[in-house]
């Protein structure tokens, strides 16, 4: 998409609240807090999912997670209604301190999305709620304040979006571990496929506008997550381990192969029809994640059962 494409619009205060806290950040502060982002990106999501999941709670796991792709999903489906330009896109002061894409134009929009609402804020506030929610502890509540407060202020002070983006981020997540719960709950766990479904088929409603590749990214792990679900509910059947030699190495096992293959899938994927914001490029990405969520999350935990042969022996 071209860099003229989007909308513009803002308070002045946001303006004058980031180009002073860019100022006046020192370069350690600033790289310091910009790690912080990392907290609601993508690999940490996996790997929270993963440690629910392969190791401490498949159930809780299964919770966090339907709640987790949901906002995935959702985030880039209201960013592409809205078409908010990143904060840097219009205000020369504001610097891109990390972009989301690394290795695209800053000013791709396509790679690097829209603004509005901040995708990290939800990603954070829906994955550390929705634990703090399941698991019931004061320890968790507090992360789950703590830690989306830290990734939005991050976003701002990196410049790639407004306090109202992070602000409107952070509502949307909570609106997503009140709501989803309760319609998983009224369905049951029998119908969970159905839920699964109609979940899958509303979001697909994206492929008809969204031009962003966050949008074709999250359809794609979630659906990679269904189909994972229900895979091993019917032939895996792992259980969880308390043990914290396997957790380790469940948890390392499953971030290889999940940074392997979407690795290795991009591979075949490099050609230059293939360039970011056309609609073949956002269907192969939905393809690569997935099969990428569906192998990490369905078809890795088959070799768990390796590890009682181990204990054996």
């Amino acid at each position: 998409m071209d860099i003229t494409t989007g909308n513009t619009f803002y308070f002045e205060f946001e303006v004058q609240l980031m180009e002073l806290l860019q100022n006046s950040l020192g370069e350690s502060a600033i790289k310091f807090i910009s790690f912080l982002s990392a907290l609601g990106e993508e690999l940490a999501l996996i790997l929270i999912l993963g440690f629910l999941f392969w190791c401490y709670d498949k159930k809780s796991g299964i919770k966090v997670g339907i709640c987790v792709v949901t906002g995935l999903v959702l985030n880039p489906l209201i960013k592409n209604i809205a078409w908010r330009r990143r904060p840097y896109f219009d205000h020369e002061n504001i610097k891109c301190l990390r972009p989301v894409e690394k290795d695209a134009d800053i000013y791709d929009i396509a790679a690097q999305g829209f603004s509005f609402p901040s995708g990290h804020s939800t990603n954070s506030a829906v994955a550390y709620g929705a634990i703090a929610r399941f698991m019931k502890k004061k320890i968790l509540t507090v992360l789950a304040f703590l830690i989306p407060l830290c990734v939005g202020f991050s976003r701002v002070v990196v410049g790639v979006h407004y306090p109202t983006d992070v602000l409107c981020g952070w509502l949307l997540g909570v609106a997503i571990i009140f709501f989803i719960p309760l319609i998983m709950e009224k369905v049951g766990e029998e119908k969970q496929w159905l839920a699964f479904l109609c979940i899958f088929a509303i979001s697909c409603s994206g492929l008809f506008y969204c031009k962003t590749s966050d949008y074709f990214t999250g359809l794609g792990i979630m659906g990679g997550f269904f189909l994972a679900i229900e895979f091993e509910k019917r032939f895996v059947h792992f259980e969880n381990t308390g043990k914290i030699v396997f957790c380790i190495t469940r948890i390392i096992g499953g971030a290889i192969v999940y940074l392997a293959l979407n690795t290795l899938l991009k591979l075949p994927f490099s050609s230059s029809f293939l360039e970011s914001g056309t609609f073949i490029a956002g269907i192969v990405r939905v393809i690569r994640y997935v099969i990428v969520s569906f192998m990490a999350l369905g078809v890795y935990p088959m070799i768990f059962r390796f590890e009682k042969r181990f204990l054996t022996n």
